[in-house]
C-alpha cells in the first residue's frame, strides 16, 4: 500500500513539473524582444537617406562660380551626386531648362524677361542672392566716374574717345555680352535704361571670364561685370559717383544689380529641392556668398519686382 502510494505521488510530481517547464519554454521574451524593436527603430531614425543621382545647371556666367563652388561641397557631403554646372548666358539657361534639357536654369533675370508669358509661368523661381554689376575699364585708362548719359553715348557709339569723357585721346574699345546675357540685360536695364544694337567693331564674348581678361589685356577697353569677378586687374568705375560696393547695392544707393535665380520647371525633384535648400543654407549664405562676393538676398534693404520697382 505504501509502495502503491509513492508511486503515485513520483508520477504526478513528474506530470507538474514538466508541465511548468512546457509553460516557460513557450513563454515570449519580452526584454528580448523589446530591445530588438528599439535598436531597429534607431537605425531608421538615425540613418540619413543617401541621394544619388545627377543635375545639370546651366545659365548665367555671373552665377556660375557661386553655383559651382557651392556644387563641389555639396558633392563632397553627396558622394553619390553628380552636379555638372555649366554658363552660356542666362537665355540659354532659362531656355533649356525650359525645353527640359536641364534641371535648373541659372539667370539673372525673371524668366518673364527672356521666355513668352506660356514658358515663363511653368518655371518656379528660387532666388539664391543678389549680385551688384558694374562698367569696368582697362587699368590704365585714368576716368574713375562715367554718368548714365556718357555710358548710354559710349555702348550706343556715339562717344568713341576716352578725352570725351575725361581721359586720354585713346580710342574705346566696346567688349560686350551677347543678347541672350542676364549680365547685358541688366546693365542695360538699370545703367543705360535702353537696349543697344551690337556696333561694328565691337568685341562680343559670352563668359564674364573672357570680357574680364580682354579688359584687362585692350588698351581702351570698356565692358561690365558682376562684382563677383572684380579685382585689382581691371578697374570699375563709379556710377553718377557711386562706388559698385556691396553696401551701396544693399542699402539702395547704386542701382545696377539683379537677383540670382536658379529656375526649375514645376517643383524640383528631390535630389534638386534638396540641392537649392543646400543653397539657402545659413552655411552657405553666410560664406560661400559673402566670399565670392554676392550678396545675400536678406541683407538686402530694398526689394525689386520684374518691372524694377523699388519697395523697402
Amino acid at each position: 500500500m505504501k509502495k502503491s502510494m509513492l508511486l503515485v505521488l513520483t508520477i504526478i510530481l513528474t506530470l507538474t513539473l514538466a508541465a511548468c517547464g512546457s509553460s516557460s519554454d513557450n513563454k515570449p521574451d519580452n526584454s528580448s524582444s523589446a530591445g530588438n524593436t528599439s535598436a531597429n527603430s534607431g537605425k531608421e531614425t538615425n540613418d540619413k537617406k543617401e541621394l544619388s543621382g545627377s543635375i545639370l545647371a546651366v545659365g548665367s556666367s555671373a552665377l556660375q562660380p557661386l553655383v559651382e563652388q557651392v556644387s563641389h561641397s555639396f558633392m563632397d557631403e553627396n558622394p553619390k551626386v553628380s552636379i555638372q554646372v555649366q554658363g552660356g548666358g542666362s537665355g540659354t539657361g532659362l531656355t533649356q531648362v525650359s525645353g527640359g534639357q536641364a534641371d535648373i536654369g541659372n539667370s539673372d533675370v525673371f524668366a518673364s524677361e527672356k521666355l513668352d508669358a506660356g514658358p515663363a509661368e511653368e518655371l518656379v523661381d528660387h532666388q539664391v542672392a543678389v549680385v551688384g554689376m558694374a562698367a569696368v575699364i582697362n587699368p590704365e585708362i585714368t576716368v574713375d566716374n562715367l554718368t548714365k548719359d556718357q555710358l548710354v553715348k559710349i555702348f550706343t557709339g556715339e562717344i568713341t574717345n576716352w578725352k570725351d569723357v575725361g581721359g586720354a585721346d585713346q580710342k574705346i574699345q566696346i567688349i560686350n555680352r551677347p543678347s541672350s546675357s542676364g549680365t547685358r540685360a541688366t546693365f542695360e536695364k538699370y545703367a543705360l535704361g535702353t537696349k543697344t544694337e551690337d556696333l561694328q567693331g565691337a568685341i562680343q564674348e559670352d563668359s564674364s571670364g573672357t570680357v574680364k581678361k580682354l579688359v584687362k589685356e585692350t588698351p581702351g577697353a570698356i565692358g561690365y561685370l558682376a562684382l563677383s569677378y572684380l579685382d585689382e586687374s581691371i578697374k570699375a568705375v563709379k556710377y553718377e559717383g557711386v562706388e559698385p560696393t556691396e553696401d551701396n547695392v544693399a542699402n539702395g544707393t547704386y542701382p545696377v544689380w539683379a537677383y540670382e535665380h536658379m529656375y526649375t520647371k514645376g517643383e524640383p525633384s528631390e535630389i534638386v529641392k534638396t540641392f537649392l535648400d543646400y543653397m539657402l543654407s545659413d552655411e552657405v549664405q553666410n560664406k560661400d556668398v559673402v566670399e565670392l562676393g554676392y550678396i545675400p538676398a536678406s541683407k538686402m534693404q530694398i526689394k525689386r519686382d520684374v518691372d524694377g520697382n523699388i519697395t523697402k
